[in-house]
Formats: C-alpha cells, structure tokens, sequence
C-alpha cells in the first residue's frame, strides 16, 4: 500500500501484543527474556495482551497459540525460547502448521541483524514468523540478547504504524481480504 509523505505525522496505533514464553524451567519470577519483552512493547507503547509460560511440548504451545489466534483482544504473538536444535526445541514444529502464510523475510533478517552481536552463533537458532488468520506470530529464541535484537531491530519499526515505507500495522485491516471474499461468494 503506497502512500504519500505529507507533512502531517502518523498517529501511533496501540497494538495488543501477547508473549509466550517457551521453557521447562522458567517461572514468571525468574523469566528475563519474557519481561524483556513485556518492558518493550510497554515502552513503545503497546498493550500486553496477555503473558504465558508453556512447557517445550508441541501440543501445549499449539494450543496456546490457538487461544490467542483466536481471540479479538491479541493482534500479534511474540514466543521466545524452543528454536534451538535441542530434542526438546519445539517451538517451530508447533507454530509453522497453524500459518496460513511464512514469513520468510524473518529468519533472514534476524539472523542478519543476530550476526552483528553473537557472529555465527546465529546460526543455531531457527527463528521463523508468520500471519495465522490475523495475527502475527514471531518465535525467537529465549535468550535475552535475541529479543533485544528482535524487539529493537524489527518488531519495534515494523509494529509502528508510523513506520516508512511500510509497516505492518498498515496492512493489519486487509489480512483477511480472502476470507470476506470467501464469504461473499457463498
């Protein structure tokens, strides 16, 4: 979606953000990564929609996952943790089959952006996002130093609806054009 860049500023539009951590071991008291998280989107202004800690089991995740798709009240899942190669790093087998699309521009820039602060260590990591029904879902991993560098190298611009040229907040009301095409024809 082209738009123009008049002089007059974009409002900011308040997304409702719910995070997942995914661990056997963690608790909200001792979760970092999860707060760190939490501490962003509410700096940048967002609303946490909701938090949860899931254990590293592909049914668990998914059906967390399922709740927040959803639920009107969440516009986007970050989960962190599980996207090791580890037996028990789950977290890509459980969310890549509830997308209806990859997104595969993630994976790349995250690790481009992982590079610069842990070098090839980034390459352990199986970072992956996509768009099930309307909501965005990112899975990073658990540390603390890759939801900084997810938060602040791309879910902090591309969760501003003030964000050029694009971002995705703006296309946010068009994400399910198909499923009302869907509709009308039956």
């Amino acid at each position: 979606m082209a738009h123009s860049h008049s002089d007059t500023p974009r409002p900011f539009i308040a997304l409702k953000i719910a995070i997942m951590t995914v661990s056997d071991t963690r608790t909200m008291a001792d979760d970092k990564s999860g707060q760190l998280l939490v501490d962003r989107l509410q700096a940048a202004g967002h609303r946490l929609a909701d938090r949860a800690i899931v254990r590293d089991d592909v049914d668990m995740i998914q059906t967390q996952a399922k709740a927040w798709i959803a639920d009107e009240e969440v516009d986007v899942i970050i989960s962190t943790g599980g996207t090791g190669f580890t037996g028990r790093d789950v977290t890509p087998e459980a969310m890549t089959p509830l997308f209806d699309k990859q997104m595969d521009g993630f994976s790349w820039l995250f690790h481009k952006i992982s590079l610069e602060t842990i070098g090839t260590s980034t390459i352990q990591s199986r970072a992956t996002a996509g768009l099930a029904g309307t909501t965005f879902i990112f899975c990073i991993p658990g540390s603390s130093g890759a939801c900084k560098d997810a938060w602040d190298g791309i879910f902090a611009p591309q969760l501003d609806y003030r964000h050029s040229p694009c971002n995705f907040v703006e296309i946010m009301p068009r994400l399910d054009e198909h499923l009302k095409r869907e509709k009308a024809r039956s």
